[in-house]
């Protein structure tokens, strides 16, 4: 389909704008929206900030007044169609008299899915999948969510150029700088949940909290035209949601493991800690286990223990836990994200089982020659069978370089 010029450039900053609720929306989607009016000039903008709070069309509508009458809508996602925390989208859209939409992504979500019907058939025309690849990377971590019924899985690894993850004696503090660790804090704080494998607590007793600094290139940017690079600012919803010049209110809620959301940008939720732990093994004393955060251990459903913590019993695979049995139970308690930070052989499982839907790569220049590798047994026997990945990005973070890849979908592997 040929994408008028205009459409594009409409969509593509609706998409920018949907970009800045990375890390608030959860378990909500980002969402964007720009308002043309009748004369195709630009009359409002707006992105969803944190659930409970308008949602993009609103914000946009309310800037907009009563230039949005007989107007376009840009959105990029599905305008809802049902009464949550706030109405829904559709009858805004028709109140405030809008004669057009565009829609780059339909909502998978059974419940709130129907919007474009409704406003066709209020007299609306609707003009669906324009730029459908661009907002459906802004927005992968809640489709997937909405889609497959699990969790989204980004996959952090730090290594030398030889792609050892620790030396010969185990020691792994510091292969990376200072700036891409930093990094990886703001990729934290962006998700709903942080997972490790037991390995990595005992051998490295990691506490799993976020715990970002300011962004400069995040303060600079609050307020003006919003940078649609997700991963170079994964928490970018967090800076933007004070001084916008949006109406996103400042209520928190609580989400349902107990962490809270801080609608203008003032506070940041504890992302839950996950340690895969199938024997339950964890130290009663490991760092994990802190009032830092909330945390869930995962163990095997037909084990015995009197580990004083929140436990998710879960299924047998092989010799570990089934993975995608703790993606699903993750989604039941609305984390649409999950960072994952085990070592190589959970890693290695999540591969296995086609659950790393994105890479992420800090890579210092060094090398080790033994050690650790940064990544185990992965159900690939022979060359052909490897799995294999396209870059997003290339991206130098002071003296390391982070690379950002998603695999490939290769038949016979389940995503």
């Amino acid at each position: 389909m040929e994408i008028p010029e205009q459409d594009a450039a409409h969509m593509a900053r609706a998409v920018a704008l949907a970009g800045y609720g990375h890390g608030t929306t959860s378990p909500n989607p980002v969402v964007g929206c720009v308002v043309v009016d009748a004369g195709g000039a630009v009359a409002g903008e707006g992105f969803h900030v944190y659930a409970g709070g308008p949602h993009a069309e609103v914000v946009a509508l309310a800037q907009a007044g009563e230039r949005a009458r007989g107007g376009t809508a840009y959105v990029t996602l599905e305008p809802c169609d049902h009464t949550g925390r706030t109405g829904p989208c559709s009858r805004a859209l028709l109140d405030a008299g809008i004669a057009r939409v565009v829609v780059a992504v339909a909502d998978p979500s059974p419940k709130a899915a129907g919007g474009a019907a409704r406003l066709r058939a209020g007299g609306v025309a609707v003009t669906t999948g324009v730029l459908e690849g661009a907002a459906e990377r802004v927005n992968e971590e809640w489709l997937t969510y909405a889609r497959l019924g699990r969790s989204h899985v980004t996959w952090k690894f730090a290594a030398t150029l030889d792609g050892r993850s620790a030396a010969e004696d185990g020691t792994s503090q510091w292969i990376t700088s200072p700036e891409a660790r930093a990094d990886v804090h703001r990729w934290r704080s962006a998700a709903d949940a942080i997972v490790a494998g037991i390995g990595t607590v005992l051998s490295d007793d990691p506490r799993l909290t976020a715990r970002p600094a300011a962004d400069p290139r995040l303060a600079a940017n609050a307020g003006s035209a919003p940078n649609a690079g997700r991963a170079a600012s994964p928490n970018a919803g967090r800076a933007a949601g004070a001084g916008s010049g949006l109406d996103v209110g400042s209520g928190a809620h609580a989400d349902s493991w107990g962490g809270a959301h801080a609608g203008d940008g003032a506070g940041v939720r504890a992302p839950l800690r996950v340690v895969v732990d199938t024997e339950g093994r964890t130290p009663p004393d490991a760092k994990v286990l802190d009032d830092a955060a909330p945390t869930l251990i995962a163990v095997a459903d037909d084990i015995t223990t009197d580990l004083k913590a929140g436990l998710l019993r879960l299924p047998r695979h092989g010799d570990g836990l089934d993975l995608q049995a703790l993606l699903r139970e993750l989604a039941a308690r609305e984390v649409v994200s999950v960072f994952l930070e085990g070592g190589p052989t959970l890693a290695g499982a999540f591969l296995q089982q086609g659950l790393a839907d994105r890479v992420v790569a800090y890579l210092a220049p060094a090398l080790l020659g033994s050690g650790r590798a940064a990544l185990g047994a992965a159900g690939v026997g022979t060359i052909g069978h490897m799995h294999r990945l396209t870059f997003d990005e290339i991206s130098p973070i002071g003296p390391d370089v982070r690379l950002i890849a998603r695999p490939i979908a290769q038949p016979g592997r389940e995503q």
